[in-house]
C-alpha cells in the first residue's frame, strides 16, 4: 500500500515537472511570472505604505512617546468613614488603581496562561499567536487556544479605544494597536505593562480594574483572591456579559474551569490541584458601590455637591481643576460606619412597621379620597407629566398615557417588585409612603456621625436631613422659647395658669392644649415636661418674641422665623440639620458648635490636599446655668413627660434629655434627644403634609419619631466600642440649679387657692410684734 502511494507521488512530480518545462518555452509564461512578481512587490509596497500611513497619522493620530509615558486612567474618587470603611465612590468608570505588588501571583499566572503565555518573550506582538488564531481558533474552533492580541495590544486598545472608519476599520485598528503596543514595550517594563493592563481592563458592569472587580464579586482585595476566584475573573475577560458570575453562574464555572486547565497545561498548577479546584462551587460575595447602594447614600449625595465646589476651587499642579469623577481623590468624612448602619437599621425597622400601621389605619379609603387635588398635584410634579406636557400633548392625551399599564419595578417594604401598573397607580403607590430623616452628631466636636435622609435612596431621592429641607418643628422649638425665658429672669418654678386665652391682636388666635385641659397651673418646668401649649405661649410673652428669635439664630438656626406668638408652638419651618445643631448647644453647656462632616481630602497617592480640622466651638449663647436647667427640664420630659416611653416601652436607663414634637393635624412627628456625648434628631411624615394619620395616638412625635431614636440607642448600648456615647452621665447640677427647680410640675385650681389662703392664714396667725413707744409718746412722758 505504501509502495503504491510512493510510486504515485513520484509519477505526479514527474508530470508536473514536464508541464512546467513545457510552459517555460512559451512567451506568456515569462510575462505571467513577471506580472506576479510585480504584483507581489506592489503588494508589499502597498502594505508598507498602508502601515506607514497609519503610523504617520493619516487614519487618526498615534499617541506620542510623551503621551504614553503620562498615561492617566480615569480613577474613581472614594469616600471613607472616620473608622476607615469605604462608604462609596464617585466615578464615570468605576476604577481604583493598584500597584504590581498588590497583585496575587496566581492571578498573573492565570492571566498569562489564558491570554498571553509568551508575554515575557515577545515585544508587544506574538506572531505565533496570530497564526494560532487563524488555524486553531478560527478553522478548528479550539476555544482554549486564546486570543490573537497580546496583553500589550489589549492594553493599547483599552487606553485608546477603537474608532470606526469608513473602510478597512479592522485592519486599521489592528495595526494601530500593534504600533502602540511596540511603543509601550519600549517605554514600560513587563511588570508595569501588566499593572497598567489590570488597572484598565473592563470586567463588565462598569467595573474597571482588578481591584474594583475583586471587591465587586468577592468583597476582597486583589491580594486576597484565591485560585478559583482569580480564574473566574480572568475568565470574565473573554466576554464580560456571557461569563458574568452573577448573571450566568453555570457559564462562569465552565470558563473558570477552562482557565484552571490552562494553568495546569503550563505547569502553574498540578493536575491534581486543578481537578480539586474545578470541583469547588462558585461562591460570590457580591457588593456593588453605586449611588443608590451601600451605606450613607443620602450623605454621599449631600457631600457630592460640596466636593464638586471644592474641585472647581482647587487646582492640580498642571493648573487644571480637580475632577471628582476621574482624579481618584480620597475623601475622609466624620461618619462612623457602624453608627450609620445602626441608624439605617433603626429607621428602616420602625418605618416598615409604621407604614403597615398607616396602611391599616386608612384601610380601603385613601388620604386623597376627599381631596383629589393631592393626587393631581403629585401627578403634575412627576417627570413623566412634565415631559408629556413639554411635548405638546393635551390634558386628555396625558390622562390616557397615565392610565395605560406598563411594566415597572416598584419599591415595597418586602423588597423590590416588578409589576404591570399604570403611571397613575404608581403615583398613588408612592404617595402613601411615610418618609423619615435621622442625624446624629457629637455636641462638642460638631462631627456628624450618622446621616439618613430617607427610607430608600433609589426610589426616594429627597433628603430629609438637608438644611434646605424644612418642615414645621412643633414642640421641639419650645426648649428655645423656655431657654430665652430663663435667660430673662423667669424661673423653672414660676407657676403659670393653663387657662385658654384669645389673642385679639393676632386675629383672635386661641391656642389649645392637646388634652383639652385648661385647669390649674403649671410650673415652667412642668409646662415643658408635658408640652402645655397655653403656658408655652405665655412663657414666650415673658421671654419676648424678638429675644427668642435672636437666641434661635445664635444656636445655629438659619431658617426664617416669623415674629408671631405661634412660634411658641413650633410653627416655623426648620430643617432637621439645624435642629440637631441647636440642641447640641444644650448638651454643650450653652456653647454653640458648628456641624462638620469632612475631615480631609487626599490625592490618589495619599498626599493631603486639604485638612478640614478646625475649632468647632462657637460662642457662649446662653449661660451655663440656663443650659443646665434646660437639660434638667428635658430629662424630666424623658423621665415622666411626653417622651416617657423611652423608659417604659423601650426600657432605656441611660441619662437622656429630649423633646417630642407634633405639628398641626399630625403632619410631622419629631424627637430630639441627647446624652452628654451625643445629640440625635428624628423627623417622620409624608412629603405631602396633607397625608397623615387622623389620630394623635399614631401621629404624635412620640409614636412616629421617638421609636427610631430608641432603637438606635439600644444598638449603641450593645456596642462596647461605641456605648460610651450613650452611657455617659450628665454632671450633677449645682445647689443653685437644684434649688431653683425644686417644685412640682402641676397644681390644680383647688390646691392653688388653698395655697393662697394658707399664706393669708399664716400671715394672720403670726404673733404680733410688741409695739414700742413712739418718740412723741416718750417726749410726752418726760414733760409730764
Amino acid at each position: 500500500m505504501n509502495n503504491r502511494f510512493a510510486d504515485a507521488l513520484i509519477s505526479f512530480k514527474s508530470l508536473t515537472k514536464k508541464i512546467a518545462d513545457s510552459w517555460k518555452n512559451r512567451p506568456w509564461y515569462k510575462s505571467l511570472t513577471r506580472a506576479v512578481l510585480i504584483l507581489f512587490l506592489m503588494s508589499i509596497a502597498g502594505m508598507a505604505a498602508f502601515y506607514w500611513s497609519i503610523h504617520l497619522g493619516f487614519f487618526g493620530p498615534i499617541p506620542s512617546q510623551q503621551e504614553l509615558r503620562n498615561i492617566q486612567n480615569h480613577v474613581a474618587s472614594e469616600v471613607y468613614s472616620a473608622d476607615s470603611v469605604l462608604l462609596g465612590k464617585y466615578y464615570l468608570q468605576e476604577r481604583t488603581d493598584i500597584s504590581f505588588d498588590q497583585l496575587p501571583p496566581h492571578f498573573i499566572q492565570a492571566l498569562l496562561a489564558t491570554e498571553d503565555v509568551r508575554f515575557y518573550e515577545h515585544s508587544g506582538v506574538d506572531r505565533r499567536s496570530l497564526f494560532r488564531v487563524l488555524f486553531k481558533s478560527i478553522l478548528l474552533g479550539d476555544e482554549s487556544s486564546g486570543g490573537g492580541s497580546t496583553i500589550t495590544q489589549q492594553l493599547a486598545k483599552n487606553i485608546f479605544p477603537r474608532k470606526r472608519n469608513k473602510f478597512l476599520s479592522t485592519p486599521i485598528n489592528k495595526l494601530k494597536e500593534i504600533i502602540v503596543a511596540r511603543k509601550l514595550e519600549a517605554i514600560y517594563s513587563k511588570e508595569e505593562i501588566l499593572t497598567l493592563y489590570l488597572n484598565t481592563v473592563s470586567f463588565g458592569e462598569n467595573a474597571f480594574g482588578i481591584k474594583t472587580a475583586s471587591e465587586r464579586f468577592f468583597s476582597v482585595k486583589p491580594k486576597q483572591l484565591n485560585h478559583q476566584e482569580a480564574a473566574v475573573l480572568v475568565g470574565l475577560l473573554k466576554a464580560t456579559n456571557t461569563y458574568n458570575p452573577r448573571l450566568h453562574p453555570n457559564k462562569s464555572i465552565e470558563r473558570r474551569n477552562l482557565v484552571i486547565n490552562q494553568m495546569a497545561r503550563y505547569d502553574y498548577l498540578t493536575r491534581a490541584a486543578a481537578d480539586s479546584l474545578k470541583s469547588l462551587p462558585l461562591v460570590l460575595r457580591y457588593k456593588q458601590y453605586n449611588h443608590n447602594q451601600g451605606i450613607a447614600t443620602y450623605f454621599r449625595e449631600h457631600i457630592r455637591r460640596r466636593l464638586n465646589e471644592w474641585c472647581r476651587e482647587n487646582e492640580k499642579p498642571d493648573g487644571t481643576s480637580f475632577n471628582l469623577y476621574t482624579d481618584g481623590l480620597k475623601i475622609y468624612t466624620t461618619i462612623n460606619a457602624r453608627m450609620q448602619r445602626y441608624a439605617e437599621n433603626a429607621l428602616q425597622t420602625h418605618m416598615a412597621e409604621l407604614q403597615a400601621t398607616f396602611n391599616e389605619h386608612w384601610g380601603k379609603t385613601k388620604p386623597w379620597t376627599k381631596n383629589r387635588q393631592i393626587l393631581l398635584n403629585a401627578r403634575n410634579k412627576s417627570h413623566r407629566y412634565k415631559k408629556l406636557k413639554a411635548s405638546g400633548l393635551s390634558e386628555n392625551e396625558i390622562d390616557k398615557v397615565f392610565l395605560k399599564p406598563v411594566n415597572m419595578k416598584i419599591f415595597t417594604w418586602a423588597g423590590e417588585e416588578e409589576k404591570e401598573m399604570s403611571p397613575l397607580d404608581s403615583i398613588k403607590h408612592y404617595l402613601q409612603f411615610l418618609q423619615a430623616g435621622f442625624m446624629a452628631m457629637e455636641p462638642r466636636s460638631g462631627n456628624v456621625l450618622a446621616w439618613v435622609g430617607g427610607i430608600n435612596h433609589k426610589y426616594f431621592k429627597f433628603d430629609h436631613v438637608n438644611i434646605n429641607t424644612k418642615r414645621q418643628v412643633g414642640s421641639t422649638f419650645k426648649p428655645i422659647v423656655y431657654a430665652t425665658a430663663l435667660e430673662n429672669g423667669v424661673e423653672p418654678c414660676d407657676f403659670v395658669r393653663a387657662r385658654r386665652v384669645t389673642y385679639k391682636n393676632f386675629e383672635d388666635w386661641s391656642p389649645g392644649n392637646a388634652n383639652d385641659n385648661y385647669e390649674g397651673s403649671y410650673s415652667v418646668k412642668g409646662a415643658l415636661t408635658h408640652s402645655v401649649n397655653t403656658v408655652s405661649v405665655k412663657v414666650l410673652k415673658r421671654a419676648t418674641i424678638n429675644k427668642t428669635v435672636a437666641l434661635a439664630k445664635a444656636m445655629g438656626i438659619q431658617s426664617d422665623i416669623p415674629k408671631v406668638p405661634s412660634i411658641a408652638l413650633g410653627t416655623p419651618n426648620i430643617s432637621l440639620y439645624e435642629m440637631v445643631n441647636a440642641f447640641a448647644t444644650f448638651a454643650n453647656h450653652g456653647v454653640v458648635s458648628h456641624p462638620n462632616f469632612l475631615l480631609k481630602i487626599t490625592d490618589k497617592d495619599g498626599n493631603i490636599l486639604e485638612n478640614f480640622q478646625r475649632d468647632p466651638l462657637g460662642e457662649q449663647v446662653m449661660s451655663t446655668q440656663t443650659a443646665d436647667m434646660m437639660v434638667e427640664m428635658m430629662r424630666n420630659v424623658v423621665n415622666k413627660g411626653t417622651a416617657a416611653r423611652l423608659r417604659t416601652k423601650y426600657q432605656l436607663q441611660n441619662d437622656i434629655a429630649g423633646k417630642t414634637g407634633t405639628t398641626q393635624s399630625h403632619a410631622d412627628g419629631w424627637f430630639m434627644g441627647f446624652t452628654p456625648e451625643l445629640v440625635a434628631g428624628v423627623w417622620v411624615g409624608s412629603d405631602d403634609p396633607n397625608i397623615h394619620f387622623r389620630s394623635i395616638t399614631y401621629g404624635q412625635g412620640a409614636a412616629m419619631a421617638l421609636p427610631i431614636w430608641a432603637l438606635f440607642i439600644k444598638q449603641l448600648n450593645k456596642d462596647r466600642q461605641l456605648n460610651h456615647y450613650t452611657k455617659a452621665k450628665f454632671s450633677t447640677p449645682g445647689n443653685t440649679v437644684r434649688t431653683l427647680m425644686d417644685c412640682e410640675d402641676y397644681r390644680d385650681r383647688r390646691s392653688f387657692i388653698d395655697e393662697i389662703f394658707a399664706k393669708i392664714l399664716k400671715k394672720r396667725d403670726r404673733p404680733k410684734p410688741k409695739r414700742t413707744k413712739t418718740r412723741r409718746q416718750r417726749r410726752k412722758k418726760r414733760n409730764n
